[in-house]
């Protein structure tokens, strides 16, 4: 396969304004190491690379091969600790507690803990080839460090909600819709005011990464995870909570899908769905908090004597009970190949197939488990798109009747197919890769007359190589 990352440099002719955004930029893309973080960002990179870019990712061992088969350099965790998505526990233990206690171990330990790491591997890559700019997964804190420190423009790609603080809205995390009236807006301002408390601990830590970095104290955590240049948000405004004071910075582009499979290697089976006689509910556990009992076996235990064709997806964790007569099994399946022919999604509350699901308008019925899981399952209910269950562990007839009412009610799918056909106008990852190319500076000439000396491209003639 011809790497996209070694195309031909173009260069203006001589004596032609040279802008640097016209031209090729070496880009670092940055991935946490999970499902729903990595794929949308080769989405990112494969139309960087399009445009004619150097791309570099950074990202752990499990999906280094993902970057590297579209043409990429890849950096791997060195400095930062990798693990394994399935068993996260295993090298952060803290992220195993129940509710709040395990979401501030997450934060405290897999995002903060591996931050510093993940600035000196940038850093150090920086200095054997230097970058232009730096493109980062919100959640791989280190990317924010790398660019202050580097003194780079970066941009931000949001592959969560929206969690800027807003004086519209209560804090972001509680899976609260924007309070009503007098009272209402009178409770958000409490909770606001209670932030800079709850956060302590969590600021703490942040300030003390920055210190160990040699960077001075700056912004609370919640708000430096975001470029103040360029923050690209996935989704779109229908599943925005309304407010006033969105910063210009903010670019909706609905989903960053990764390219499709082959339809020769999807699954034989998929090719069934579409002569399907009974409604297909897709279930999915994510990848992330993947303990079937939670929502899985529920969910087939709810279905199982409906008139339904359930297809599962246990990310390769075994299933505890036998699987009812109207269901399959599989530990992964390309959602593109499933999802156009689901009536109903039934998902955990993962972002990244939340949007997969929407974008193609399949409505959902979204059990939240932790983190940001709630907040999304409250966005999807408020948009009106879905139904909250509002809880991590619904019970089998909950499911049943969400999924009975979804199927009834065609105002679900409605709305979900308005919001697909928003995401259809906001552009995806070639918008992405556009907003990128805008942070790119006009070229200085130092590095003019360095490209010239070094490829020697009988277009830099009467460019002057010497300072």
């Amino acid at each position: 396969m011809l790497s996209l990352c070694n195309s031909v440099r173009q260069f203006p002719s001589a004596g032609a304004k040279r802008d640097y955004r016209d031209s090729m930029a070496h880009l670092l893309v940055t991935a946490m190491p999970f499902a729903g973080h990595a794929r949308p960002m080769t989405a990112v990179a494969a139309a960087l690379l399009e445009r004619g870019h150097r791309v570099t990712a950074y990202t752990g061992a499990a999906y280094a091969d993902a970057f590297d088969e579209l043409g990429c350099e890849v950096v791997q965790w060195r400095d930062a600790q990798d693990f394994d998505e399935l068993h996260v526990a295993a090298t952060f233990p803290r992220v195993d507690r129940p509710g709040l206690l395990g979401s501030f171990g997450t934060l405290r330990d897999l995002l903060l803990g591996t931050a510093a790491g993940q600035l000196e591997d940038i850093a150090a890559a920086h200095a054997r080839d230097p970058f232009d700019a730096l493109v980062g997964d919100v959640m791989a804190v280190g990317t924010a460090l790398a660019a202050e420190r580097l003194g780079l423009p970066w941009a931000t790609i949001s592959l969560v909600p929206l969690s800027l603080p807003s004086q519209d809205l209560p804090p972001a995390g509680l899976a609260l819709r924007p309070g009503q009236g007098v009272m209402g807006r009178v409770r958000d301002r409490v909770l606001r005011a209670l932030v800079p408390t709850a956060s302590r601990s969590l600021d703490r830590a942040w300030q003390a990464v920055r210190a160990q970095a040699g960077l001075p104290r700056g912004k609370p955590f919640g708000e430096a995870l975001y470029s103040p240049r360029l923050v690209i948000a996935t989704g779109s405004p229908l599943l925005e909570w309304p407010r006033g004071d969105l910063p210009a910075s903010v670019e909706f582009v609905g989903l960053l899908a990764p390219r499709e499979a082959h339809l020769d290697e999807r699954p034989l089976w998929t090719e069934t769905l579409a002569g399907e006689p009974r409604a297909v509910v897709l279930v999915t556990q994510g990848t992330f908090e993947t303990d079937p009992r939670e929502l899985l076996v529920p969910a087939l235990e709810g279905l199982a004597h409906d008139p339904v064709r359930v297809v599962g997806t246990t990310a390769g964790v075994a299933f505890p009970v036998e699987v009812p007569a109207n269901a399959r099994l599989v530990d992964f399946v390309p959602f593109a190949a499933v999802a156009p022919h689901a009536s109903v999604g039934v998902t955990n509350g993962g972002w990244v197939g939340v949007l997969e699901m929407l974008s193609v308008g399949v409505p959902l019925v979204v059990a939240g488990g932790s983190l940001d899981k709630p907040e999304i399952a409250a966005r999807v209910a408020w948009s009106g798109a879905g139904i909250d269950l509002r809880t991590r562990q619904p019970r089998p007839i909950r499911v049943r009747n969400a999924v009975r009412e979804v199927l009834r009610e065609p105002s679900f799918r409605e709305r979900a197919r308005a919001i697909s056909d928003e995401f259809a106008t906001l552009g995806g990852a070639t918008r992405t890769a556009t907003l990128v190319e805008g942070l790119l500076p006009v070229q200085p000439p130092e590095r003019r007359r360095t490209e010239c000396r070094s490829h020697g491209d009988a277009a830099c003639d009467g460019v002057s190589a010497a300072p």
